[in-house]
């Protein structure tokens, strides 16, 4: 399975192509649509998204409510490409007003990516570099959330923390708190730290500034054996580790015990094996967050992803004029003082997405029954094998 996006932050759409999806499986844009709209929500957000009511059209691959095998075309439309038709048009000349963008804001793309491309104005960077591409990301990985949804997968995320103040939620309390959580204008469990974020996140936009966190993302439901240890590129945490440091403002990711295992000594880091009469192998902890040589080892499924504060500021950083060399400061462009529950729904997109193309690299078959069956087949294997371990049979 693989997938291209195309379209700017401006532009009359974004798109999505998916290929690899098995025939038969059962889609309606109303779950892909209400994915969208959970990204929307979320204290902090800004302007654009009272402009925005995202909705997807598939315009290939699907015939009536059922994927064919073909090409699986999405497209999410742009409601702000009404302001800026004169400044995106992809024909013609540029209208004699246009004003480029030179100042580069610090901690954005727009200075890395002008010299890639050698661009004058720094806005053709800006809208692809843009957290609007990540709408099409949670069109797609909603896409392969559907398909893992019908083999007993399940999505929780959480924010932990934004600015200073923790989240105490833990995680085997998320199946009984999802409600709540999604409620919640932060997507957190714990009220008491919800109340001082929200304090955090008006002192920051007061103050013209922006805030960070940290968000825990769980599944639950997957299978032992998805990836693989014998090639670096087919290593799950390795994959699902470089998708979440795609998301836009991501700079750390972490799985299970993550960093705090490097201050501990292995016995206290390395989860035991277990064996107990009726119910077989277990582990009595889960430091290592379901994953172990690059595979996933059925247990659940624990990553967290660290956002720095997003980079337009509304009290600019100095910076420097593009086309002048003088000192200038960034430029201010409209967006959100916290964004931080809205990517813990990206992050869930995002590892629903690797997750399928290593479920779909594991049982293949290029029609629903096909998939089912080697799915069952090797789900029985397992059961089975762990049985004759333990001298059951």
């Amino acid at each position: 399975m693989r997938y291209l996006s195309g379209g700017e932050s401006h532009g009359p759409c974004l798109t999505g192509i998916i290929e690899g999806l098995p025939a038969g499986l059962n889609l309606n844009r109303e779950e892909i649509d209400r994915q969208l709209a959970r990204r929307q929500h979320g204290y902090g957000r800004g302007g654009r998204m009272s402009i925005e009511r995202d909705r997807v059209e598939i315009l290939s691959g699907l015939r009536f409510n059922q994927t064919i095998g073909s090409p699986l075309t999405l497209q999410i439309k742009n409601r702000d490409w009404e302001n800026w038709q004169k400044l995106m048009a992809p024909y013609g000349d540029p209208p004699h007003d246009a004003e480029p963008l030179t100042r580069p804001r610090p901690g954005h793309a727009d200075l890395a990516g002008g010299l890639k491309y050698n661009h004058d104005d720094l806005r053709l960077v800006l809208e692809r570099s843009s957290a609007r591409e990540t709408a099409m990301r949670v069109a797609v990985g909603s896409v392969g959330r559907v398909l893992l949804e019908k083999f007993g997968f399940t999505f929780y995320s959480h924010v932990v923390r934004i600015g200073s103040f923790f989240s105490k939620a833990a995680v085997d309390e998320l199946p009984t708190l999802a409600e709540q959580i999604e409620e919640s204008p932060l997507r957190c469990a714990d009220r008491e730290a919800e109340a001082l974020m929200i304090k955090e996140i008006d002192r920051a936009g007061q103050d013209g500034d922006t805030l960070g966190g940290i968000i825990e993302l769980v599944v639950t439901g997957v299978p032992p054996g998805l990836g693989s240890h014998v090639h670096w590129d087919r290593r799950i945490d390795g994959r699902l580790s470089g998708a979440l440091s795609s998301i836009q403002g991501i700079k750390g990711v972490e799985v299970g015990a993550g960093f705090s295992a490097a201050s501990q000594p292995g016995s206290a880091v390395h989860d035991p094996i277990t064996f107990k009469s009726g119910s077989g192998i277990s582990r009595p902890s889960n430091m290592a967050g379901g994953l172990e040589g690059g595979i996933t080892n059925g247990q659940l499924l624990i990553i967290r992803i660290a956002m720095k504060p997003i980079p337009t500021l509304a009290k600019p950083l100095p910076s420097v004029d593009w086309q002048t060399g003088r000192d200038a400061p960034g430029a201010v462009e409209r967006s959100d003082v916290c964004a931080v529950p809205s990517v813990a729904v990206v992050a869930e997109a995002v590892a629903a997405w690797e997750l399928c193309v290593a479920f779909r690299n594991k049982f293949a078959g290029d029609y629903m029954e096909e998939v089912e069956a080697a799915y069952h087949y090797y789900i029985k294997k397992v059961s089975d094998r762990l049985r004759k371990t333990t001298g059951e049979i």
